[in-house]
């Protein structure tokens, strides 16, 4: 297993809120409920799988749609991934789009 996938920590301080929000979005068209009290240890591995899967999805979706429009992706602390380094969820991750959410 490479080293960076050991962990599962947020890159960004101060973007765990919008990520919340972000699996929150996705479970909800999915058709997940997704649990009030924030434990998604009750779910079947398929259910958080599939929700995982979309994040992902979007977040390529989003990363293409900058690179289509010219905005080009951030590199923060030596990572290239478009605004899911630094930026909000959606069409241009500074501001908004799909889903509006951001970090700063």
């Amino acid at each position: 297993m490479g080293q960076g996938q050991r962990s599962n920590r947020i890159l960004v301080r101060g973007a765990e809120h919008a990520l919340d929000q972000f699996k929150y979005e996705i479970a909800r068209e999915i058709g997940l409920t997704p649990p009030p009290d924030g434990y998604w240890g009750e779910y079947p591995t398929r259910q958080c799988g599939a929700m995982g899967g979309h994040m992902v999805r979007r977040m390529i979706q989003d990363a293409e749609l900058r690179l289509a429009g010219g905005g080009g992706l951030t590199n923060v602390g030596g990572f290239t991934g478009g605004g899911y380094v630094g930026g909000g969820f959606g069409g241009g991750f500074a501001g908004g789009g799909v889903g509006g959410y951001t970090t700063r």
